[in-house]
C-alpha cells in the first residue's frame, strides 16, 4: 500500500508540472501580470509569513464571466518537480476561486478583467521556494489558462556581491560578472556545500538566459566564494528601446501613426535600425518590463484599450540574416521565441515585421536574433553588448537539507550594474 501511495503520488505531481512556467495556454488571455501591490515593475519575491502581498491582474478576450481559480504548485531551483503532496506545502484550501472582476468600459476591445491578491490568508504558501501560480478554469486543474513564477524567501543566508569586467579579453567589453559571497546561517545543517547549496542569478529578472546550479570556488566554514570568470557572465546588450502607448489619440515620439475604426486600433511604430554598430547612449530604462497606464480615463484596468501594433526592424544594409529568426523581446512578449512574436521578413520593403496586441500602457522592448536550429536570444546583430549598458541582477540562494525531498530559497539579494561605479 504504501508503494502504490509513493507512485500515485509521483504521477499526480508530476502531471501538475506539466506546465511551463510563465506560459499561457489560453488564446483569449491577456496582459498578465504579478507583482507586488501597487508596483507593476517589481519581481514576486515575498518572505515567508511575512505579510507581502502581491497583485495578480489578467483579462479574458472571451467576453463575459468565466469560473477562474488558482493554485500554488511547488518546484525545485530548476523548476523540476518537487514530489511532496500540495498538503506539504499550501496552508488552507488546495485552490481558490478568483471573485474580483469586471467588464471592460469606454474600449473598442471588450474583455473581462479578473484580479486577485495573494497570498489569501485562506489559501498561502507554508515553505520556501519556488512556486508556480497556476490559473485554471471550471475548478478542473487540467484546464490551465496560463501559469507565472512566484519565489518565496525563508531568510537563512546574506548575500553581498559586485559586478565587474570578465577578464577574458574577448568578452571584457561586452559582457557583465557578477562575483559575491553568500554567509549561510550557523543552524542550517551543512555537511556537503556543492551538493546542498546551489545558486541562480537572473539578469533583469529573466529565466531564459539564467545561470543556474552555480557552484561555490571556494569554501570556508559556512562562507560561500563565487568568482569563476565561466559562470555568472552575462552579455550586457544596450537599453531598451520604448513606446509610449498610454494614448492612442496623441501620437508620441515612436509612433509613425494611429488608425482608429469601429472594430479596433492599428497603431505603427517608427522603423528601428540595427543598433549593434552604434555607440551607447544612456538612458534610464525598465530593464524590458512594462505598465499599464492610461493618459485620457482613470482605471487602466478596465478602461485601456488595446490595439494592434505593428513594429518593422532594418537590418544591416536591408538585407536578411540567413538561417536566423528575428523576434519582439521584451516582457510584452514574455522573453519568448515563439510565433506570436516572431518577425516575418520583407523583401519589397527590406525589414521585418510582426504585429502584436497590446494593452495600453508604456513599454520596453528590443530585438533579438536566435538560431533556427538552436534558438538562444543574442542581441549581437541587432542591439548589440556593450559593457556599460545598466541592467539588475538577482541572486537567489537554494538550500536541501540532507534528506530533504524539495529546495528551500534561503537569500535573495539584488544588485545594479551601476553600483559602485564612478
Amino acid at each position: 500500500m504504501r508503494l502504490i501511495y509513493t507512485l500515485i503520488l509521483i504521477v499526480s505531481v508530476n502531471c501538475m508540472y506539466a506546465q511551463v512556467p510563465d506560459r499561457i495556454y489560453s488564446p483569449s488571455i491577456r496582459n498578465v501580470k504579478l507583482h507586488y501591490e501597487g508596483n507593476q515593475l517589481s519581481y514576486p519575491i515575498i518572505k515567508l509569513n511575512g505579510g507581502d502581498r502581491l497583485e495578480l491582474h489578467f483579462d479574458d478576450l472571451g467576453g463575459g464571466v468565466r469560473n477562474y481559480s488558482y493554485t500554488y504548485v511547488l518546484c525545485n531551483a530548476d523548476w523540476s518537480p518537487a514530489i511532496l503532496s500540495s498538503f506539504d506545502y499550501i496552508r488552507g484550501f488546495s485552490q481558490m476561486r478568483i471573485r474580483d472582476y469586471r467588464n471592460s468600459s469606454i474600449s473598442i476591445i471588450k474583455y473581462t478583467h479578473y484580479s486577485a491578491v495573494l497570498p489569501d490568508r485562506s489559501c498561502a504558501p507554508s515553505r520556501s521556494g519556488n512556486y508556480l501560480v497556476k490559473v485554471f478554469a471550471d475548478g478542473d486543474p487540467a484546464k490551465v489558462l496560463f501559469t507565472r513564477r512566484l519565489l518565496v524567501m525563508e531568510e537563512k543566508a546574506t548575500v553581498g556581491a559586485v559586478i565587474q569586467q570578465p577578464f577574458n579579453g574577448q568578452i571584457f567589453k561586452t559582457h557583465q560578472k557578477i562575483q559575491f559571497k553568500v554567509n549561510l546561517a550557523n543552524n542550517l545543517n551543512v555537511l556537503n556545500a556543492i551538493q546542498q547549496v546551489k545558486a541562480v542569478v537572473l539578469q533583469n529578472n529573466r529565466w531564459d538566459n539564467a545561470v543556474l546550479d552555480i557552484k561555490p570556488t571556494f569554501i570556508r566554514q559556512n562562507a560561500l566564494e563565487y568568482n569563476r570568470d565561466d559562470e555568472s557572465v552575462f552579455p550586457s546588450g544596450r537599453e531598451w528601446r520604448w513606446l509610449d502607448l498610454r494614448s492612442f489619440r496623441l501620437q508620441t515620439d515612436r509612433v509613425a501613426d494611429t488608425k482608429m475604426t469601429a472594430t479596433g486600433i492599428d497603431v505603427f511604430v517608427k522603423p528601428d535600425l540595427d543598433r549593434s554598430p552604434q555607440r551607447l547612449v544612456f538612458y534610464r530604462d525598465e530593464n524590458g518590463m512594462y505598465v499599464n497606464e492610461v493618459s485620457e480615463s482613470v482605471n487602466p484596468l478596465w478602461q485601456a484599450d488595446y490595439a494592434n501594433v505593428h513594429f518593422s526592424f532594418v537590418p544591416a544594409g536591408n538585407q536578411p540574416h540567413i538561417n536566423k529568426d528575428i523576434y519582439v523581446f521584451g516582457e510584452l512578449t514574455n522573453y519568448g521565441l515563439d510565433e506570436s512574436s516572431k518577425m516575418t521578413y520583407n523583401a519589397e520593403k527590406g525589414i521585418y515585421e510582426a504585429t502584436i496586441l497590446l494593452k495600453q500602457g508604456y513599454y520596453n522592448y528590443c530585438y533579438v536574433s536566435a538560431d533556427r536550429t538552436n534558438p538562444k536570444p543574442s542581441f549581437e546583430l541587432t542591439e548589440g553588448n556593450l559593457w556599460e549598458t545598466e541592467n539588475s541582477y538577482t541572486i537567489l540562494i537554494y538550500y536541501r537539507a540532507l534528506g530533504g525531498r524539495a529546495d528551500e530559497l534561503i537569500g535573495v539579494s539584488r544588485i545594479n550594474s551601476l553600483t559602485g561605479r564612478n
